[in-house]
């Protein structure tokens, strides 16, 4: 059932009563449910601690998707990191502890998330008859690399083919090789610019002799190797790069600015991005976020090996199902998801998704709630029936496959797409329970790796840095002169500024 369901309240919708007509669930479909339910059956505590069925389409630069050590893992530090990475996110940048509370209270009501929270659809019955069983963003969140902190995150020069001369092995190595070895004196005498990271390229187009932003860039994992003697490969700007993905257009081309210096500066696609997520890391604002908070390294299951402990058992389905729907299907806006509740990288922005309903009983599928739904008094074989609400009346199956955007690698590519972009697509199973109407009253997941925590900022939100000049820059002509100094402050907060990041990207897109 829902988490704190004394205080959720949804809305009763009506119902129509002629239904659409749907083509026949695939034989494909139809297997997959039968297989995972016949192993659920079997050994649930085995099946509920599964990887969701997963494949990629991975373009030719993607790398590996970061996740934590082992030791991390075994030790349950990822736990931590995990609450740390949350209440950054709803804190915001710059908001102090103003909204800390939200997840501490598991906060699970998918309105405060979605777009149309005023007018959230809530009922099964209505979904089909919207067709709303498959739905895809018109916009592409774009993909990026997540800048990791142990090769110097947007202090990387990604683009010189001279770093890994000496194999780089952790952050030092990396740091050592351009403030050391190849400092940038050399790359402006011998007019290697292009070659630079993304932080010096902006440093030089704001006219800053003293690298602000390269050194905050640095010194990001600076304290990190410094503790522990290396830098955890999964630590980076994910929680900037999901949301500027769909946030910030798509940087499409190449461009050339001029500094105030009368410098010219070449900026990739890559380098681009490189700053707007930096921006949106580190001068995000409040974000709508929901799902549960868990500090828990090793919860509590039952003899199904369901997670007991409702705090740790992060979305529940029936919130899960209405955001996807609710943001996706019908606010058209993208989301993003911590992509399980354990220890993989969080941070997705979500593209796309279908589901299939399946009768939880006979595991027979259906492309209708009304076809696939069964009572509860019915529901004989139900693993999860001690925690039904005492108001659900029919039960549903939901097989959700989606799809959402993941890392790649940075190149200098003088152009960007969306055939440039890696995407996973993961399945999900879980049912939702429903009262009389088809209202979705709560749900239970037949496997623990699912998505934690969700959350977006509103659709008019911005990134402002501090110290933002408010005039506009017209790229046609050198940055002003005068805004090398705000630069030079905001940078102090690994902060570039918003009026140059958002024109670089309007000019890199087209507009």
């Amino acid at each position: 059932m829902f988490q704190n369901k004394a205080k959720f309240c949804l809305t009763a919708i009506a119902f129509a009563l002629s239904v659409p007509t749907f083509a026949q669930v695939s034989q494909t479909e139809q297997q997959a449910i039968n297989d995972y339910l016949q192993r659920f059956q079997r050994d649930p505590q085995k099946t509920m601690d599964e990887l969701p069925a997963k494949t990629a389409a991975v373009p030719y630069a993607l790398k590996s998707v970061p996740k934590f050590s082992q030791q991390a893992i075994q030790s349950g530090q990822f736990v931590e990191d995990k609450d740390a990475a949350r209440t950054r996110l709803l804190n915001g940048a710059q908001k102090g502890r103003v909204r800390a509370m939200a997840a501490i209270r598991g906060n699970d009501n998918p309105a405060n998330l979605v777009d149309n929270g005023a007018s959230l659809l809530s009922n099964v019955l209505d979904m089909d008859n919207r067709g709303l069983s498959s739905a895809r963003l018109n916009e592409q969140p774009w993909s990026d690399t997540y800048w990791p902190l142990y090769n110097g995150s947007v202090s990387y020069r990604y683009g010189d083919p001279d770093v890994y001369s000496n194999n780089p092995s952790n952050w030092k190595d990396y740091w050592t090789y351009s403030n050391n070895l190849r400092p940038v004196a050399g790359y402006l005498t011998s007019l290697k610019t292009d070659l630079l990271s993304p932080a010096e390229k902006y440093d030089l187009l704001v006219n800053d002799g003293s690298f602000s932003l390269t050194s905050a860039g640095w010194k990001m994992g600076e304290g990190y190797f410094n503790s522990n003697g290396s830098v955890e490969a999964w630590m980076g700007l994910c929680h900037g790069w999901a949301p500027a993905a769909y946030m910030l257009p798509r940087p499409k081309r190449a461009i050339t600015v001029t500094s105030p210096a009368g410098k010219a500066i070449k900026f990739y696609p890559s380098d681009v991005k490189a700053l707007g997520t930096l921006l949106w890391a580190e001068a995000a604002p409040s974000t709508r976020f929901i799902g549960g908070r868990c500090n828990t390294k090793d919860p509590a299951k039952d003899q199904n090996g369901r997670v007991t402990d409702q705090a740790c058992f992060d979305t529940n389905p029936g919130s899960w199902h209405q955001t996807v729907v609710n943001q996706i299907g019908v606010a058209k806006r993208s989301f993003v998801i911590d992509a399980t509740y354990d220890y993989e990288v969080w941070n997705q922005p979500v593209l796309a998704y279908s589901y299939t309903y399946f009768n939880p009983q006979t595991g027979r599928a259906y492309n209708t709630a009304k076809e696939a739904m069964i009572a509860r008094a019915n529901y004989t074989s139900d693993k999860f029936a001690t925690y039904r609400s005492n108001t659900a009346v029919n039960i549903v199956g939901v097989k959700m496959n989606l799809s959402y955007i993941v890392e790649t690698s940075p190149t200098h590519s003088e152009t960007d797409g969306p055939r440039n972009d890696a995407i996973n697509n993961v399945s999900y199973m879980y049912d939702l329970e429903l009262d009389a109407k088809g209202n979705i009253i709560g749900g239970e997941w037949y496997t623990n790796r699912h998505p934690d925590f969700l959350w977006t900022p509103a659709a008019n939100q911005r990134a402002v840095s501090y110290y933002n000049p408010n005039e506009l820059w017209d790229t046609r002509n050198p940055l002003p002169a005068h805004w090398t100094g705000p630069a030079v402050n905001a940078s102090r907060y690994s902060q570039p500024l918003t009026s140059v990041v958002e024109q670089l990207f309007k000019l890199s897109a087209g507009q």
